[in-house]
């Protein structure tokens, strides 16, 4: 798998994580359109995407190192598209989405890496963190709908 590089921590604190900026942070690519390379599907971020991305039941539930990932995970959502694998089909199930959602979802396997500065040594190392995108199949194309399932890997790829 490829990984997108978190470059820098934009949000620092693990435990208040301030979810309006992240919201702020992520209008700046609605509209966008990405390419997943492995599949050719353009991925375009739709306008619920900043609120979904930040008030969604799997965000509210995220605490410490998870939800500071996912905050930062904002700066590489481009390159977590493009990296895309492992592409599968699921039925729509919640009446809420029979409009928006009624051809179902597409879920992706993506990956991101996050750096780590070592106190002592002033080293900087990545923790790696894997992720399912969620996109939603509309008679209009692809579109972003949120990024769960965040878990970081037992092992650092750099």
């Amino acid at each position: 798998m490829k990984y997108a590089i978190v470059k820098q921590i934009l949000f620092t604190d693990k435990q208040n994580i301030p979810w309006n900026d992240v919201e702020i942070y992520l209008k700046q690519i609605i509209g966008c359109k990405y390419i997943v390379e492995e599949y050719g599907d353009i991925i375009i971020v739709g306008a619920d995407f900043p609120d979904e991305y930040a008030e969604s039941k799997y965000t509210k539930k995220l605490r410490g190192a998870l939800a500071k990932a996912k905050a930062n995970a904002v700066q590489v959502i481009s390159e977590m598209i493009q990296n895309a694998r492992n592409r599968r089909w699921v039925e729509n199930k919640d009446e809420k989405h029979n409009k928006t959602a009624s051809r179902g979802w597409y879920r992706y396997d993506t990956g991101f890496l996050l750096p780590v500065l070592d106190p002592e040594t002033g080293e900087t190392r990545y923790n790696s963190y894997i992720a399912t995108l969620i996109v939603r199949i509309e008679h209009k194309g692809l579109y972003l709908y949120d990024i769960i399932n965040i878990k970081k890997e037992a092992s650092t790829p750099l």
